[in-house]
């Protein structure tokens, strides 16, 4: 008896409730990713297999989907933007960020120096591949490698990762964090703590489920990925190698950021007392040291090492896919 073989009515929705909930946990993945420094959300997007998908519903926030908003054409433009697959998507990534923010928001109190360990190791790892990404190591690379370290190792001593609520600001690494999150091997959240905000935005802003700082970064993400997804695309595809690199330099000269034994350095008034925002003392730099050897210590440069082997099966999950 010949079996008889369902076929889906190829641009029909064809959006079931299975396909929502399995979506759902993919995006629950990739937002984890997105939550952790060194781990690239759209590095687990590619390994669930939705990466491109993704890129094109976003894209298609263009023009013609502004048109068919225009002439209340909700249905057409439901279908245009793949809004049922952005929405579980998005469903899942939601719970994750929430979940998972109030998790570190508990380890950063209690283990800071275990968590920055952890995170040294992922983005260590990360160094290599996403530098191994470039496709030919030329001049050109070097060069471009070389600047975005010194860049981002000057901007280690001089303002090392600090933080700043000004609205416009955090809009901005709403902008930038965004555009990060969507291309693999780049992590978002590495991102914000280039730019100071790590803590502020996902930390305290979405575990406190802070408006004041949520709202101005929401509408950064927002008008980053659709402003810019188009750019990103473009300079991927003309300044690809110079781009990889660059970004790999600003993840190596980052390092100092994540370097997890170091003593934060006040920032101090006119009559010398430390500067307080809603309680906590204004960082103004940091103090590197090496640890002493004792056994917190042996636990953290084992928990450095398993964040190296996380990188490591993620990429080969990547290469397998």
């Amino acid at each position: 008896m010949a079996k008889v073989k369902s076929v889906k009515k190829q641009g029909s929705p064809g959006f079931s409730t299975r396909e929502f909930i399995i979506n759902a946990l993919k995006g629950v993945s990739i937002g984890i990713a997105n939550v952790i420094p060194g781990v690239s959300g759209g590095t687990l997007a590619v390994i669930t297999g939705i990466f491109e998908r993704l890129i094109n519903a976003i894209k298609s926030f263009d023009a013609e989907s502004g048109k068919l908003l225009l002439k209340r054409d909700f249905k057409g433009f439901a279908a245009r933007v793949d809004m049922l697959f952005l929405l579980s998507v998005g469903t899942g990534m939601g719970i994750a960020i929430v979940s998972v923010a109030k998790l570190f928001k508990y380890l950063f109190a209690n283990y800071p120096v275990y968590i920055w360990a952890f995170f040294f190791g992922l983005i260590l790892a990360s160094i290599y591949f996403v530098g191994k990404t470039v496709s030919k190591w030329s001049p050109k690379t070097v060069i471009m490698f070389v600047i975005g370290a010194a860049a981002a190792a000057g901007i280690s001593v001089m303002s090392p990762g600090s933080e700043n609520p000004n609205p416009v600001y955090v809009f901005l690494c709403g902008v930038v964090a965004i555009c990060s999150m969507v291309l693999p091997g780049i992590s978002g959240s590495f991102v914000l703590i280039l730019m100071g905000n790590y803590e502020l935005v996902v930390i305290n802003g979405i575990s406190n489920m802070d408006i004041s700082v949520l709202a101005p970064f929401a509408l950064g993400c927002v008008v980053g990925i659709v402003a810019f997804a188009h750019v990103i695309s473009w300079v991927m595809k003309k300044f690809r190698d110079e781009t990889i690199s660059v970004l790999t330099g600003f993840i190596a000269g980052s390092m100092l950021l994540i370097w997890p034994w170091k003593t934060s350095i006040p920032k101090l008034d006119s009559l010398g007392n430390a500067l307080l925002r809603k309680g906590k003392e204004v960082v103004a730099g940091y103090k590197w040291h090496l640890p002493e050897m004792n056994a917190e210590t042996a636990i953290a440069v084992a928990i450095m090492i398993a964040g190296v082997v996380a990188i490591i099966v993620t990429e080969n999950m990547v290469k397998e896919k």
